[in-house]
């Protein structure tokens, strides 16, 4: 089962308060001027540190997506199964054949 990602629709800065987000789950910046420069280092601080675990996240899944012994191992039966299918096709279409 694929997992999302989800971000979450406000992202609390170090500061411990919120920073607005959009409908769709984006940052806002605020309007310009209405920020301190130490406000602004922080969200840049806040944004990488974000950025960081969703890279790390994305990594760790598509490290267990792509390991492909641990795939057969947890998919076994489903394998077993879909290789008895295309067993049974091939061997029908190979009779098949040797009847004409």
């Amino acid at each position: 089962m694929i997992k999302r990602l989800v971000l979450s629709h406000s992202l609390a800065s170090t500061a411990g308060r919120t920073l607005s987000t959009r409908g769709n789950g984006r940052w806002t910046p605020p309007p310009p001027g209405t920020r301190s420069a130490e406000q602004i280092r922080s969200d840049i601080v806040q944004q990488r540190q974000e950025l960081s675990r969703s890279v790390d996240a994305l990594r760790n899944r598509w490290l267990q997506v792509t390991d492909v012994k641990r795939q057969i191992r947890e998919h076994r039966t489903e394998l077993a199964v879909g290789a008895a299918v295309v067993g049974f096709l091939v061997g029908g279409v190979i009779a098949l054949r040797r009847r004409r």
